[in-house]
């Protein structure tokens, strides 16, 4: 391994019994690192094969941790450097599409029944969707009525609540261009958020808030009934955090946040913990705002959060959270969704929140 990956590159090389030529991969193109995980069946159960995690600030000339958009020969390099570090042999692969990317959209509209509403939808769409249609990839989910949902004459059953979302084939033909240098036989692609639904949700019917505190973005959902019913995206994540702590501690922003990584929110020194706290804050109160206006529209309770994304691999984040926030708080753990060697059970729990994404998709993959 050269000196530059030794530095940018974590994760783990090994194998199951699982036949490889079945293996399948789940690769998300954050905007500070590529998380990747590699699957394969074994005993009708998806097995971990392998994973790893690259940083792409160095690819741009930045320090680890820093966000960047890196142009298609980077990504393309940065990609082929990961593969050959876990030494990956699935050629099918399903990718992130990061939900900044897309339109997502929850309308109402009259319940006219399931075949209706498929021709229907997609004519509405054109008033929601801020480009001509036929320059996207569009689809929709109608949302499942709540049950205890009061009824006034009966109107709530003329109406239903559809989910839009919409890629720009621009989007779609940037992640197919990458496909193809990299010999994929795949098509397959996925918006990131839905992809780490299906990682860490379980099979109940309780609303949960899927909160995905990334580097740049901190990115929340409420699911009802496991469908997708209400999001949001906040325009700060983790890196503020870093950048928060290099200007108190006079640091460059490597080091801060190798000592963000190193300690986080458990550090002894009261003016860095300060620091921290300072962006935080500001996500907190987003994410109560976003709570009180989910509970204005919505009767069905919030029965917990769930902390995934890389964000939420900092020490002491949930307790500190927990002060402000009425919730119940737990992190999210894709990996108990799949058989993984025991040796690394601890390891990948706790790491787990990073990789939602990617097992998200190499589950998808699995299915297809």
């Amino acid at each position: 391994m050269s000196n530059l990956l030794n530095k940018i590159f974590s994760g783990k090389k090994f194998s199951h019994s699982g036949d490889k030529q079945k293996g399948v991969l789940g690769i998300d193109i954050g905007s500070s690192s590529i998380k990747i995980v590699q699957l394969t069946q074994d005993e009708n159960r998806a097995a971990l094969e392998n994973y790893g995690e690259l940083s792409l600030g160095p690819y741009a000339g930045l320090s680890i941790g820093q966000t960047t958009s890196l142009e298609h020969p980077q990504i393309k390099t940065a990609l082929q450097d990961i593969f050959r570090e876990i030494n990956i042999t699935g050629k099918y692969a399903s990718f992130a599409i990061p939900l900044g990317s897309t339109f997502l959209s929850l309308v109402e509209l009259p319940n006219i029944g399931n075949k209706q509403l498929q021709s229907m939808i997609p004519i509405e769409a054109r008033k929601y969707i801020p480009v001509p249609i036929d320059e996207v990839v569009l689809n929709w989910w109608i949302i499942p009525r709540q049950d205890n949902e009061t009824r006034e004459n009966d109107k709530i059953d003329q109406k239903v609540q559809v989910l839009l979302a919409a890629i720009h084939n621009d989007t779609i033909n940037k992640y197919r261009e990458i496909q193809t240098c990299l010999g994929f036989q795949s098509n397959s692609f996925e918006i990131d958020i839905f992809s780490a639904l299906r990682s860490v949700l379980g099979n109940d019917n309780t609303s949960v808030i899927v909160i995905d505190m990334g580097a740049a973005t901190t990115k929340l959902a409420v699911v009802n009934f496991g469908i997708l019913c209400m999001q949001h995206t906040i325009n700060m994540g983790s890196q503020e955090i870093s950048v928060a702590l290099a200007k108190a501690l006079h640091l460059d922003i490597g080091k801060a946040e190798n000592l963000k990584r190193a300690q986080g929110l458990l550090n002894n020194n009261v003016e860095a913990v300060a620091a921290m706290q300072l962006p935080l804050n500001h996500i907190i109160t987003e994410i109560n705002k976003f709570i009180v206006s989910y509970k204005k529209k919505n009767t069905q309770p919030v029965n917990k959060i769930l902390l995934i994304g890389g964000g939420a691999l900092l020490q002491g984040l949930s307790d500190f959270m927990q002060k402000s926030i009425d919730l119940k708080i737990e992190k999210g753990n894709p990996f108990s969704k799949i058989k993984v060697p025991a040796s690394l059970s601890a390891t990948l729990q706790e790491i787990g929140p990073e990789f939602s994404v990617a097992i998200g998709l190499a589950l998808k993959a699995l299915q297809e």
